[in-house]
């Protein structure tokens, strides 16, 4: 994948915001062992910044903790507690970019992650969607990006033993970030 202001139709540099009814942020963890929990963060922003370069441009986003979603409202509760996001202390999650290249059909997105106050290099890898211009005339332009995490890294180690044996939940956290952003006029 070549990508260049050339390569990408509509392509142009400015200030993009988040659609927020056209995005969302979800991630996963394994479950005792044999499934997954899923959950989502409703309330979150996203800046683009696009440069001449598009490998230039800047991405910025930050996540509400206490907005967390996993459709279960103890563990909800739980997840807002200091065992996982302590979110009095430390209310957002937040992600900087520092690289934007082309890995192999690829775009990666390298920058710094923080959570509960420890910052992390982390690069999330998925698809640039395109550019167009939608049924409004605003000019919109939308990506899937997933990172995976170990949730140890950021301080979240709370766990609980298992009868069968094992734990749990598992260490790794998958990061899945589906975004549409407008220019800024």
């Amino acid at each position: 994948m070549t990508l260049t202001a050339d390569t990408i139709p509509g392509y142009t540099t400015g200030t993009w915001k988040l659609d927020p009814t056209h995005s969302e942020v979800t991630f996963s963890v394994r479950h005792l062992a044999i499934s997954k929990v899923k959950g989502s963060f409703e309330t979150f922003d996203v800046t683009v910044e696009t440069a001449e370069n598009p490998l230039d441009s800047k991405i910025s986003a930050s996540i509400e903790v206490k907005s967390v979603n996993t459709r279960q409202k103890d563990r909800d509760n739980h997840l807002r507690t200091n065992d996982f996001f302590a979110p009095d202390e430390f209310p957002t999650i937040d992600f900087v970019s520092n690289d934007i290249r082309t890995d192999s059909d690829d775009l990666a997105i390298s920058g710094d992650l923080t959570l509960r106050g420890v910052t992390k290099p982390v690069t999330f890898t998925g698809e640039f969607g395109g550019i167009i211009v939608n049924g409004y005339g605003q000019t919109v332009a939308g990506g899937s990006f997933t990172t995976k995490i170990n949730r140890h890294d950021f301080g979240v180690s709370w766990n609980s033993a298992v009868e069968s044996g094992g734990v749990l939940l598992g260490d790794t956290v998958t990061i899945t970030i589906d975004a549409q952003v407008a220019l800024q006029a």
